[in-house]
């Protein structure tokens, strides 16, 4: 059985810009002042489509960090 490890917007060098307007869009809509079920609905939505569309719903948020070998064959 193959792994796919998933993707992450931190790993596209150059995304499309309508990624691009969605990553600024999570990001910015929690320091605007706005009504947070509004700025919660809009997360939801815009995390709902990258699962659908990228096969990750944590698309946007930042990339976990490693805590240590990936497989057996790494560990010395």
């Amino acid at each position: 059985m193959v792994r796919v490890h998933p993707q992450y917007f931190s790993d596209w060098e150059n995304p499309p810009e309508y990624i691009k307007a969605l990553e600024l869009v999570r990001r910015l809509g929690t320091r605007e002042g706005w009504c947070r079920d509004h700025v919660l609905a809009i997360q939801v939505a815009i995390d709902q489509y990258a699962e659908a569309a990228l096969g990750n719903r944590e698309f946007f948020l930042n990339k976990p960090y490693g805590i240590g070998p990936r497989s057996q064959t790494d560990i010395p």
